[in-house]
């Protein structure tokens, strides 16, 4: 059903969730994971490369031990629309996203609540 899923990874510790949740979903349906790792240029000091370079190695590790296929990319700009860019230049299935007590009527600027508006595909997103 889902050949490729898309799972941008953000530098927060509860990326980890939303790493096994796409890890999962990947293993389960036989699909080729997309592992997106963005960089902001207008606010690199919102980068933590640190956590985020752990978070790739930690995930790689799993998706390893798993046996799950899967590609890391790194890209600049916004968050959402390099999301949606990504989504439609590879043509994925659906797009694993992380949220933290997201609600679409107060946060409809926040990344995924953009996300969600303009992704060209499904987006499963993980609370």
């Amino acid at each position: 059903m889902f050949e490729k899923v898309l799972f941008p990874l953000e530098p927060r510790k509860e990326a980890v969730k939303t790493a096994r949740e796409a890890i999962d979903l990947a293993k389960n349906h036989h699909s080729h994971l997309i592992i997106l790792s963005i960089v902001q240029s207008e606010n690199p000091e919102m980068d933590n490369i640190e956590l985020l370079s752990s978070l790739i190695q930690n995930t790689q590790e799993t998706l390893i031990q798993e046996g799950v296929s899967y590609d890391v990319l790194e890209r600049k700009g916004n968050t959402a629309f390099v999301i949606c860019d990504v989504a439609d230049e590879l043509n994925v299935d659906v797009i694993v996203l992380g949220t933290e007590d997201l609600n679409l009527e107060k946060d409809s600027q926040s990344t995924a609540g953009i996300v969600i508006q303009l992704s060209p595909c499904p987006v499963l997103v993980v609370p």
